[in-house]
């Protein structure tokens, strides 16, 4: 028997805004548009695959749905059940970054309308666009036989066919790769604006789906994540989206937003420096690497400065903290290199290692030569481990990041702190260096919060860019921004 979340039923918001009713012109151009329908969210939940029943739910895994050769992509674990909603979705979108291609698309439960569908998400490596469009193609492929199914002459019988698939697609890809997509699949690209996505993604979960956002607390080892329930009371908060690099965007309103700030180091920073210093290309790798790690191997901390077991209480600051992320790579090499020199052994953290190999000098006697990259991270004479390598970095680049963040909501007078994209992933190293350093920062008076689709922020709100007036049931989206 499938376990899953509970079903939440929320009442309408008191209080709630009366909406300015759509004329029969644009409602009907609305009901036109591909893509332009109502998504019904009553009674949505999230559901783990890995607790879905048998494993034969409709295709809840796309490997299921559309697609029977080896997959290039990733698969989120967590669909997003719709139980009640039952008109035709005939619309995919594609969030195209610098390192990923997310994907949303929905799908019926058991192939009826009656029992309503799910949302899924899946991932591609930018550069691997090729087999991205390719799933996209197959995507097609099925709408298209199940218009065949549905006509007047198909097994079902139905008189309407449904409209042809559509893609709305978001990021910088979107414009790189336009052509691309529009040439191989056929169709009618509709590229959408990042921000407005990213901004129109977020209020979706915040509103519309319980239990998608969480705080963390390391206080409470027995739950760790708070879930939150879906709230009505969105604006303003700080929206910090960390993907190849990070943008943090103030937002006050579904139209009012502002770019206030970011870092270039962010994802790509991460996966880059880890595949010259580690050898490992993959990003989940990487994080695994460094659950594995031990930072103090590689950074210098506090403790190491006023000693072991004294820290800098006065000012907050445990033996733990980190002093300088690295701090401990230049000594410990210059160590080994006179070690080398003497023709003796170094000696790891994890014990002795033999000692590295002389460089090739092609000629060239000049003894300042660097050594190989062997000796710093190499399978023999291994200085570093890539372990703690991994760990060190990825508490530098989140600490970096979360510092800014407080920062700019200082700043900005903002109290709530979203942190959305890939670089997250759900790890939870990365969500307790991020929450800490709110936490820190302010001093308590600030929370970070967090999402279960932290990556897809901007392909759903790609996907609900196209909707009659009156869409969603909390308000996340405002009338003057219904399809015209």
């Amino acid at each position: 028997m499938a376990t899953m979340d509970p079903i939440v039923e929320r009442p309408e918001r008191p209080g709630k805004r009366r909406r300015v009713s759509s004329s029969v012109v644009d409602m009907q151009s609305a009901i036109a548009q591909p893509g332009s329908i109502k998504i019904n969210v009553t009674g949505a939940y999230i559901i783990d695959h890995d607790y879905d029943g048998d494993g034969s739910s409709s295709g809840s895994s796309p490997s299921h749905d559309v697609d029977e050769h080896e997959q290039t992509h990733q698969h989120h674990k967590r669909d997003i059940r719709l139980p009640n909603h039952t008109s035709v979705v005939s619309h995919v979108a594609a969030d195209i970054g610098g390192s990923l291609a997310k994907v949303v698309y929905f799908s019926r439960e058991n192939g009826d309308a009656a029992s309503g569908g799910r949302l899924h998400f899946l991932s591609f490596e930018t550069e691997k666009i090729d087999d991205c469009i390719e799933y996209l193609r197959s995507l097609q492929s099925k709408h298209k036989a199940t218009n065949v199914l549905n006509g007047p002459n198909g097994t079902h019988g139905t008189t309407k066919p449904e409209p042809k698939l559509s893609v709305f697609a978001t990021g910088g890809g979107a414009y790189k790769f336009y052509d691309l997509i529009k040439s191989r699949l056929g169709v009618d690209l509709s590229r959408e604006d990042e921000m407005e996505c990213l901004i129109r993604g977020l209020d979706f979960f915040i509103t519309e789906i319980p239990d998608e956002v969480f705080t963390y607390h390391d206080e409470d080892q027995e739950n760790v994540m708070h879930y939150q329930p879906a709230r009505a009371d969105v604006y303003p908060y700080l929206l910090v989206n960390i993907g190849s690099g990070v943008s943090m965007v103030k937002v006050e309103g579904p139209s009012k937003y502002q770019r206030i700030g970011g870092t270039s180091l962010g994802g790509g920073t991460l996966w880059g420096i880890l595949s010259l210093l580690t050898g490992v290309t993959s990003f989940d790798d990487m994080l695994a690497l460094a659950d594995r790690g031990d930072n103090s191997a590689v950074d210098l901390l506090v403790g190491d400065i006023y000693g072991e077991g004294t820290g800098y209480e006065k000012i907050g600051l445990s033996e733990r903290t980190i002093a300088s992320s690295f701090g401990k790579v230049l000594k410990r090499k210059r160590e080994a290199e006179r070690t080398a020199e003497d023709g003796g052994t170094w000696v790891n953290k994890g014990g002795y290692g033999k000692k590295p190999p002389a460089p090739e000098t092609n000629g060239n006697t000049n003894s300042d030569a660097p050594p190989p990259a062997a000796a710093l991270t190499g399978d023999s004479g291994r200085m570093f481990k890539p372990e703690d390598i991994s760990r060190s970095l990825l508490y530098a680049i989140s600490n970096n990041i979360g510092q800014i963040a407080y920062l700019q909501s200082e700043k900005h007078n903002l109290q709530r702190i979203y942190f959305g994209g890939s670089f997250i992933r759900g790890h939870r190293q990365t969500i307790h260096t991020l929450s800490y350093a709110i936490k820190f920062w302010s001093k308590g008076s600030k929370q970070a919060f967090f999402l279960r689709h932290e990556g897809y922020l901007g392909a759903v709100g790609a996907f609900l860019r196209r909707r009659p007036e009156g869409w969603g049931r909390r308000g996340s989206v405002v009338a003057e921004e219904a399809v015209k």
